[in-house]
């Protein structure tokens, strides 16, 4: 079922897949090969059997809302984050602190979902707007850069990107995404940066 639509398959112009990777996920949910849920974080491992390309995930319709906090997500594209389920569906967030909240409060706001649903994560990459899955980007907290939500944690692919924009942007820390836990993000919704480092 759809969140977005209401129904089985939302329209092209929602949260659907190319044609091409709905196939490829049908046929690996179809084998039973759907990704395991990390006890800690609740989301499917990074590069497991089944995953879905960040890339390759759909990108919001125009119309789209975020399931967390209500706004219009494709009015931000510099900050698009999406989690897409074995169905051949997605939701997508306004940026990535609404998409882990999403995920570490799964009963909250989506109550017929499970982490083992979930076949791909995609945030956007700050500096060249890449969709990175999230699994394996760096993300910088406690910055000067605010996104659409306020504080988010900013994701970067890499290790050198994250160390520049935490020089340049009077960033606090650099977390994988294990690290990123729910109460850091109610604490990034206050501004608060106690306990992240200088």
């Amino acid at each position: 079922m759809c969140e977005t639509t209401g129904s089985r398959w939302p329209s092209r112009s929602r949260a659907t897949l190319s044609r091409r990777a709905l196939s490829r996920w049908m046929l690996a949910a179809g084998a039973g090969v759907i990704l395991p849920a990390l006890a800690g974080g609740g989301v499917a491992q990074a590069g497991a059997v089944g995953a879905a390309n960040a890339a390759d995930l759909p990108l919001p319709g125009p119309m789209e809302t975020c399931p967390v906090c209500g706004m219009l997500v494709a009015k931000y594209p510099d900050w698009i984050a999406t989690v897409a389920f074995a169905d051949g569906t997605a939701v997508h967030f306004d940026g990535a602190k609404d998409m882990v909240k999403y995920l570490r409060e799964m009963p909250r706001y989506a109550q017929a979902r499970t982490p083992e649903q979930v076949v791909g994560l995609a945030v956007t990459d700050y500096y060249d707007l890449s969709r990175i899955d999230p699994r394996t980007a760096l993300f910088v907290v406690g910055s000067d850069v605010l996104g659409p939500m306020g504080h988010e944690p900013i994701p970067l692919a890499n290790d050198i990107d994250a160390q520049t924009f935490l020089a340049d942007h009077a960033g606090k820390a650099v977390l994988p995404f294990d690290a990123v836990t729910l109460p850091l993000m109610l604490k990034l919704d206050d501004g608060d940066f106690s306990g992240l480092g200088s």
